[in-house]
């Protein structure tokens, strides 16, 4: 049956990549934050190459989502912006991780 042979499909699992993740801007914040305690937003900025409006814009999506943490305060009268990987966040991008092993062995035929 063409639905059974669906299910053996080695890259299926691609279907429950969570896709707020998978979006390359956010994996990489995602990526550096893990590396690190936390970040400042200049930071950021400079190691992704985003802009400051679309690092911000993923920023909040990841924040929304509960994956990041920012602490938003001011230095020397000026507005300064740290960032930091929440365990919800770290465990998201573990099953992200998980999921793209999955589908990407199953597809080079590994296991």
């Amino acid at each position: 049956m063409p639905n059974d042979d669906l299910k053996e499909d080695p890259v299926r699992p691609l279907v429950e990549v969570n896709r707020l993740i998978h979006e390359p801007a956010r994996l990489m914040i995602l990526s550096y934050l893990e590396a690190v305690d936390s970040a400042d937003f200049v930071f950021l900025m400079r190691v992704s190459g985003l802009t400051w409006g679309n690092l911000s814009s993923h920023m909040t999506k990841l924040e929304e989502a509960g994956y990041i943490a920012v602490r938003k305060e001011f230095v020397n009268k000026k507005p300064h912006s740290m960032a930091k990987l929440s365990p919800q966040g770290k465990q998201a991008l573990n099953e992200y991780r998980r999921v793209m092993k999955k589908a990407l062995d199953g597809y080079s035929g590994k296991k």
